[in-house]
């Protein structure tokens, strides 16, 4: 499947001529670091080699109207009057990025053209960060404005929390933006400073969707952000980032036991994804690893987001003599989890995990083999 060539094709087809821009904004997975975002925590993702494109080319006026190959409805506003409304559509979503532009002093021009996307909808691989950010992308290219990816991510961020009114962390849209090429970054989500860390080149990144959704995954978050919030509270700080592992470990007893397990789960999440990043840039693959399996273990055992259909992949995974480590990924009750796995075994990973997968569950995963890309970018429309 080509994307890239698919939406080339599609806008001459429709425009009956080629587009004068390309636009790429990937998804993303998270290798570690989770529920720790909220925490002003650490996190370390990897922008994915699925991402949303778009062909377009400049207007004279401000109408934005882009064609999907996706979805029926094509986005279609003015930037000069644009109201908000409940759904949360893909012309919501791009209207919310326009607002968020204009409200920083952009001046924004109109473009039109054809959009296609292959990063999963619904499995916690940031869709829609993709999509913003690629939005953001087109309004700087056709705008003639400079490309400044942290500010871009903060502004894609501010248009989902404020806009669409989902009140996400920046961990999605600051990977959109500044991901890079066989790396996790490694995320410092008080200060926003970032650090690269190489991902080993002797395997690969698997993720392994459940096929299973979230439910009420609402009101577990905020609960789980409020038991943050006590915790944090109990020892006299703003966030849990502020809390040492020794610290912690002088005053568990002190907190209930449910407060004292989230409170866990984050002191020693922040720890094991600052080892990791550690270990990448070391070459210790296998702690790695073993970062991440106890990753899944916390999570699943001490913050409680895990469920059965991923505690079943990740033991599928483990079980296998090419991974070095698998946990689940995302918000939690559902969605994906990711694994690193040795890149001449991963054929066979990937055959062995899913029947592993159906025996145990009785479902169907979807699996998907990821390498680390750049962040949004404007592409070349030379083949």
């Amino acid at each position: 499947m080509d994307i890239r060539q698919d939406v080339i094709e599609a806008f001459h087809k429709q425009f009956l001529e080629a587009p004068t821009l390309l636009i790429r904004a990937p998804g993303r997975v998270n290798l570690i670091g989770e529920h720790t975002d909220y925490n002003d925590g650490f996190v370390m993702p990897l922008a994915i080699d699925r991402a949303v494109w778009i062909a377009l080319r400049p207007r004279h006026d401000t109408i934005v109207r882009v064609s999907s190959l996706d979805f029926e409805a094509p986005i279609t506003f003015s930037l000069e009057s644009m109201a908000r409304h409940e759904e949360k559509t893909p012309t919501e979503y791009a209207k919310g990025v326009a607002w968020a532009l204009q409200e920083a002093g952009y001046i924004l021009k109109g473009f039109e053209g054809v959009m296609k996307g292959d990063v999963p909808i619904g499995a916690g691989l940031s869709s829609s960060a993709a999509f913003e950010l690629a939005m953001a992308r087109a309004f700087c290219a056709v705008s003639d404005f400079e490309w400044e990816p942290k500010k871009m991510a903060l502004l894609s961020q501010k248009a989902e929390n404020q806009w669409i009114g989902v009140k996400t962390g920046i961990m999605d849209q600051m990977i959109s933006a500044t991901g890079q090429a066989d790396h996790a970054i490694l995320i410092d989500c008080r200060s926003l400073d970032l650090e690269a860390a190489p991902l080993p080149t002797d395997a690969l990144v698997v993720v392994l969707d459940t096929g299973t959704r979230r439910g009420l995954v609402g009101s577990a978050y905020n609960e789980r952000r409020e038991q943050c919030e006590a915790a944090a509270a109990h020892f006299g700080v703003k966030m849990l980032r502020d809390v040492t592992l020794e610290t912690f470990e002088a005053q568990a007893d002190e907190l209930d036991e449910i407060t004292r397990q989230r409170a866990r789960h984050v002191i020693t999440e922040n720890k094991r994804t600052q080892d990791a990043k550690e270990a990448m840039r070391s070459g210790q693959i296998k702690r790695l690893g073993e970062l991440m399996d106890a990753s899944h273990v916390s999570m699943r055992d001490d913050f409680d987001i895990s469920s059965p259909a991923l505690n079943a992949i990740v033991d599928c995974a483990q079980s296998h003599p090419g991974c070095y480590g698998a946990r689940m990924t995302g918000g939690g009750f559902g969605g994906c989890a990711v694994a690193l796995v040795q890149a001449n075994q991963v054929d066979n990973f990937v055959e062995l995990v899913t029947a592993c997968y159906i025996r145990s569950t009785n479902l169907n995963p979807s699996v998907y083999v990821c390498r680390a890309t750049n962040g949004a970018s404007l592409e070349s429309l030379e083949a």
